[in-house]
């Protein structure tokens, strides 16, 4: 449980840099997430999350907020279906110096590619101190939310579901 939520907290914290940058909201439904670390020693990670407009739209403006205070230098640049994002952010005392590249379609499929470094702050699971790393995450639209899912549920492979939503209202940003 605890590698799951260090997972989730690492995608967090990537999403922190990319949605302070007001993309594009996702279709609302089910959203799976498959996310590769490169030649890091762990296995793919494939969560699912059920999103509707309300809460896509919370989780940026709450999230964006925190990384736009975060962060010193956001570069972003749009060519046709591709979003670049260059950022340097400090979050729980690490500098993370990273350069995404979004394509893809926020209706169906979209893919993010991130090359980081990362430097000082604590170590979580599969970290490489102070090294660079890399992460790709493809996401693609399901249909709508399974019954009993609501807006915000983050269901891991291993069963385990959490909702950001009520985590971030445990955990306000900027406490």
């Amino acid at each position: 449980m605890r590698y799951c939520f260090a997972i989730l907290l690492m995608l967090t914290s990537l999403n922190e840099m990319a949605l302070a940058l007001d993309l594009p909201a996702r279709k609302p439904g089910l959203w799976e997430l498959t996310m590769s670390f490169g030649d890091r020693k762990i296995p793919a990670q494939v969560m699912r999350q059920c999103t509707d407009a309300a809460s896509d739209k919370l989780m940026n403006s709450n999230f964006g907020g925190a990384a736009q205070q975060a962060c010193s230098q956001q570069n972003v640049t749009r060519s046709g279906g591709t979003i670049t994002v260059d950022s340097v952010c400090t979050i729980a005392g690490a500098t993370t110096t990273a350069h995404a590249v979004i394509t893809g379609s926020f209706d169906s499929a979209y893919s993010m590619q991130v090359t980081s470094k990362r430097v000082g702050g604590p170590m979580l699971p599969g970290m490489e101190p102070n090294g660079e790393s890399h992460m790709s995450i493809a996401a693609k639209w399901l249909g709508p939310c399974e019954s009993g899912q609501r807006p915000g549920d983050v269901i891991m492979a291993n069963g385990m579901k959490m909702n950001v939503l009520d985590l971030q209202k445990q955990n306000p940003p900027g406490r």
